[in-house]
């Protein structure tokens, strides 16, 4: 490898003294690895600019934007790593295009995630936001306004089967439900077999479901996926969680399907636009729960994404094929291979 494999984290990892936000970023991978030099950008920025990538052969980013005009000098830059699975704010056409390595951590998400959508079922289903403020407001008479139900012999509709939708079958196994169904074309046959999960169109998902839960990308084919007339489709004592992004769901169709009692509740954690620093208009529903795209967070869920991303770093800087790569044609591509070797000496065919 070359003297030197410099590592760069987006300065919002970081607070403003220079402490690290969180208890681990799997930065320990990189522990006793000679070559490998982690830094920080001094400053954060809502988009990349191109000085903050010049000396930088990696960059593991957490919220700012990767867009052309940030890789318009990068010539030592092998690799974009989001700390996530969401890559709606990387230009991965871009990346391709300037011979840089798009990644994001496979996997990592897949378990809290699964987990915290279990919790909110259970929550909506329950009334628990309802209920815990008649005991914070002292009306202990009204609970019978609040009967609640089982997940048991419910249909769960997942939209898109990926890592995080089949671990959410598999712990959900045991509450009694209906075989899930799910909307997803791109997961092939044996492997809803495998699952006992029935695949169907989008519609019948809808008009079926007791739980919809979108855990699909944000692209140019889900954008506003479900609007006023999938939400038409709904039964009126069924849920919408989302925990993907805030644009595969229209919002004011949701508020208004809300408004209306046309579905029975929704948990969103995440929003058409973020942050979000005022109170939010879906406060007003006591058959809503909110979280700021966080829901999943969990020490170990930054751990598991930290050692992800430090690891596809490492892999890189000694040869190896890195997981989670979003444009793998790269690795067929000659410029690209020049300038790996030219980066960390080692050739594509030293890959162990």
């Amino acid at each position: 490898m070359s003297s030197s494999f410099r590592v760069a984290l987006t300065a919002d990892f970081y607070h403003k003294d220079g402490k690290p936000k969180f208890d681990d970023l799997g930065l320990g991978v990189f522990e006793g690895r000679d070559g490998i030099q982690v830094t920080k950008f001094s400053e954060h920025r809502p988009d990349i600019t191109p000085d903050q990538l010049v000396g930088s052969a990696g960059v593991i980013v957490l919220s700012p934007r990767v867009t052309a005009d940030s890789l318009s000098d990068c010539k030592g830059l092998l690799a974009i790593g989001r700390f996530g699975v969401g890559y709606d704010t990387v230009d991965v056409d871009a990346c391709t295009e300037n011979d840089v390595l798009a990644m994001i951590t496979a996997g990592a998400v897949d378990r809290p995630v699964a987990e915290a959508t279990i919790g909110w079922m259970i929550a909506l289903t329950h009334h628990m936001l309802a209920k815990d403020r008649l005991v914070r407001t002292g009306q202990w008479d009204d609970r019978t306004q609040y009967m609640g139900c089982e997940l048991r012999n419910r249909t769960l509709g997942i939209i898109g089967l990926g890592g995080i939708g089949r671990t959410l079958v598999a712990l959900l196994r045991g509450f009694g439900m209906n075989p899930p169904i799910a909307f997803d074309p791109f997961v092939p046959g044996e492997v809803l077999e495998e699952l006992g999960v029935r695949s169907v169109s989008l519609d019948e998902l809808l008009t079926t479901a007791d739980f919809v839960s979108i855990h699909c990308p944000l692209n140019e084919h889900t954008r506003g996926l479900i609007g006023a007339d999938q939400l038409a489709l709904m039964k009126q004592d069924a849920y919408l969680l989302n925990t993907a992004r805030g644009g595969i769901v229209d919002e004011q169709a949701l508020f208004d399907a809300l408004k209306n009692r046309c579905i029975a509740g929704a948990a969103l954690d995440c929003f058409e636009d973020e942050p979000i620093t005022e109170p939010h208009r879906f406060a007003e529903f006591e058959n809503v729960i909110l979280a700021p795209h966080s829901v999943a967070w969990t020490a170990e869920l930054f751990r598991d994404i930290g050692r992800t991303a430090c690891q596809s770093m490492l892999d890189l800087s000694i040869g190896k094929r890195p997981k989670g790569v979003l444009n793998p044609e790269l690795f067929d591509r000659e410029s690209f291979r020049e300038k790996w070797m030219r980066v960390t000496g080692f050739t594509l065919e030293n890959e162990a």
